[in-house]
């Protein structure tokens, strides 16, 4: 039996002992509808309230802040995006967004796009920056919300969203952040990044799937893309993931609590990571910002072999990895993250996404750096792309 260990974080993780212990009441004990006004409607709607709350404290947001609880964080980003432009269209139509988006941005301003409104993507630098002046450029007086990702979920680059945000508040225009990827892995204080959205997801706090929510700061005015019962502030109807929600409120909590603690045991071991693998071997490059990334995630690319056939070898000796995000892993396309970088279309077919989690430990990542070079040697071996020495 091989033993498996998971350095595929970024497409799922386990929910929390903590977490699964506080919803199972949930299921069957405390089981009434939050719309429902008799006793057991009144403790599901006093559970939904307390989970907000817990979210509320996880980003220093305001009291008069909504928290709307959706299916996930692409539901999140699809209310964040369309409901902001159809609300607000009457004040312009033109979005800013950057090339290296999740496909849960880019995708529903595909579809704004062919109602109308104008989409323009900033380029990136080559460590996955936004060109702060082309953003700056890109403004025009028709442009009505910015869309950026906080910290890319497959590199790692944490965006300077400080300077982002000051350029937004100087044009008037709402900042729509997806901190999906960041959110528990880096300290964020909602009234100093300024964002008026903020797009979140449970299972990447360590909760349940099936769970997300959209922040609206106080003043921000969107329209619901779900017409039906008016739950969640009339913002998203349907009968309200009780259980999830409360799972996800109270891995907010923990998330809260242990931030410190946890940056530092991942920084570690992402650094051990990074170290043992890049200047060993030839060939070998990191991808993301050197030192402005979140603190679980090593992108990795190794010349002249697919990461394909690397994720297989490696699933092989039990590692979990990937070659990108978990949403695009089944096409055949490089990283449009990568590409957006100035990564070479063959590069970027070997990267590997290497991201850790809270279960993970020094013998793991030491492990994997003992198997790994085998490996890519074979391969490299094996490919027609590879230099004679």
């Amino acid at each position: 039996m091989v033993k498996r260990v998971n350095l595929n974080h970024a497409a799922g993780n386990p929910v929390d002992k903590r977490v699964l212990k506080g919803m199972l009441p949930y299921f069957q004990e405390f089981y009434g509808n939050p719309s429902s006004v008799h006793f057991a409607g009144r403790q599901a709607a006093k559970a939904v309230a307390n989970a907000r709350m817990q979210i509320v404290k996880l980003l220093g947001a305001d009291l008069k802040d909504k928290i709307v609880f959706t299916s996930g964080a692409t539901e999140a980003n699809n209310l964040a995006l369309i409901g902001f432009a159809y609300r607000n269209r009457r004040k312009g139509n033109h979005i800013i967004t950057s090339e290296v988006e999740h496909l849960s941005i880019l995708n529903p301003l595909k579809f704004l796009v062919k109602q109308g409104f104008e989409v323009t993507r900033v380029p990136v630098d080559k460590h996955g920056v936004l060109k702060l002046e082309a953003l700056k450029e890109a403004i025009t007086d028709q442009t009505i919300l910015l869309s950026i990702q906080h910290a890319n979920n497959e590199v790692g680059t944490i965006q300077p969203i400080q300077e982002i945000s000051d350029i937004a508040q100087d044009a008037k225009i709402p900042l729509h952040l997806d901190a999906v990827a960041s959110t528990g892995q880096v300290p964020i204080n909602l009234p100093d990044v300024g964002a008026s959205l903020m797009t979140l997801s449970s299972n990447d706090l360590y909760g349940p799937r099936g769970v997300g929510a959209l922040v609206i700061r106080r003043g921000t005015s969107i329209q619901p893309i779900l017409l039906g019962g008016g739950q969640e502030m009339g913002l998203r109807s349907g009968s309200e993931n009780v259980s999830g929600i409360v799972g996800m409120g109270i891995a907010a909590e923990i998330a809260a609590d242990e931030l410190a603690a946890n940056s530092r045991h991942l920084t570690g071991l992402r650094d051990r990571l990074i170290n043992g693998i890049i200047g060993k071997m030839e060939h070998t490059y990191l991808n993301g910002h050197p030192t402005d990334r979140l603190p679980n995630n090593a992108n990795i690319r190794f010349s002249f072999i697919e990461g394909e056939a690397i994720t297989l070898h490696l699933s092989f000796q039990g590692f979990l990895v990937a070659t990108s995000s978990a949403c695009t892993s089944r096409t055949l396309e490089p990283s449009h993250v990568l590409l957006s970088m100035g990564v070479d279309e063959a590069e970027a077919h070997g990267a590997l996404q290497l991201t850790l989690g809270r279960d993970n430990t020094e013998n793991h990542i030491d492990w994997f750096i003992e198997v790994l070079p085998p490996i890519i040697g074979r391969l490299r071996e094996m490919s027609p792309l590879y230099p004679p020495s």
